[in-house]
């Protein structure tokens, strides 16, 4: 038997996600071949390919001490907070190899996936709230944070590298818990202040979630709203794109990603402007 076999029956993460977290970190090894140059700008970044890695190891190491109940420090949660954390990490961390980075994206991911099965095993299946640079969250929430970390920081580096992407819709359903748990959080508060709408978004061939906007609040339904003011189908990799500001609205619309109706569907494309860049 498997020694993680022994830990839980059930198993701590949800269906997918454990191996969605291996198979990203092994695709992102595989971009950074001994013979790429770690020194070629990431576009719409001020980052270069080798300190992008850096970074995304660096985050891997943070995510796999989170999930083992250690306190990490790492900014406020907002965008200039982390920012901040980002150089002052990168700083301290001179490492810009290729082959050295991919193996320890791999390593740190590999580890957190152990830290998720042996806090399984002493406490409970989710384990207590963990302290994170977005809030408290649980272990399978942090597993769905690291995804999206991992497949947003993966684009970019296949961007620079003129190479395909791994982000697909499963790995982005997969993504789900952790987009739908920090939102209210953050929501950008000049923008939803004077907002009172009801958004279904409902992601092409996957799931549909709700979002309610009223006196400067925010409530996010893991199911679709009954009578929204707006609802908005769009294709499951352009929404996350548009998420992590990687993606246009507006040209994702223009080519047939995105399709909004209801009383109000002229709010669809106001509705990616009323949250920041988690």
């Amino acid at each position: 038997m498997h020694p993680r076999a022994q830990h839980s029956i059930q198993e701590p993460l949800p269906v997918g996600l454990e191996r969605a977290i291996r198979g990203t970190a092994a695709d992102i090894a595989t971009l950074l071949h001994d013979e790429c140059d770690t020194s070629v700008p990431v576009p719409d970044s001020q980052w270069t390919l080798g300190e992008a890695a850096a970074h995304l190891a660096l985050a891997n190491e943070l995510m796999a001490d989170l999930a083992a109940g250690r306190e990490r420090p790492y900014g406020d949660g907002t965008p200039q907070s982390l920012a901040a954390a980002n150089a002052q990490s990168l700083d301290a961390f001179r490492e810009r190899r290729a082959q050295p980075l991919a193996s320890m994206i791999v390593e740190q991911a590999e580890a957190f996936i152990e830290a998720v099965h042996q806090g399984a095993s002493d406490e409970s299946v989710a384990g207590p709230a963990l302290v994170t640079p977005l809030g408290p969250m649980d272990r399978p929430i942090l597993a769905s944070y690291l995804l999206t970390h991992m497949l947003g920081h993966g684009y970019d580096l296949a961007r620079a590298l003129h190479l395909p992407h791994m982000i697909d819709r499963e790995r982005v359903g997969l993504c789900m818990p952790f987009f739908l748990s920090v939102m209210p959080r953050v929501a950008d508060p000049a923008a939803v202040a004077d907002l009172a709408v009801r958004y279904t978004v409902r992601l092409r061939g996957g799931p549909a979630f709700g979002v309610s906007l009223a006196d400067g609040a925010v409530v996010v339904s893991p199911a679709p709203l009954e009578r929204p003011d707006c609802t908005i189908l769009i294709a499951p990799v352009a929404f996350f794109l548009i998420a992590l500001g990687r993606r246009n609205p507006w040209r994702a619309m223009a080519q047939g990603q995105i399709h909004a109706w209801g009383r109000k569907p002229w709010l669809a494309p106001r509705f990616p402007t009323l949250f920041t860049t988690p």
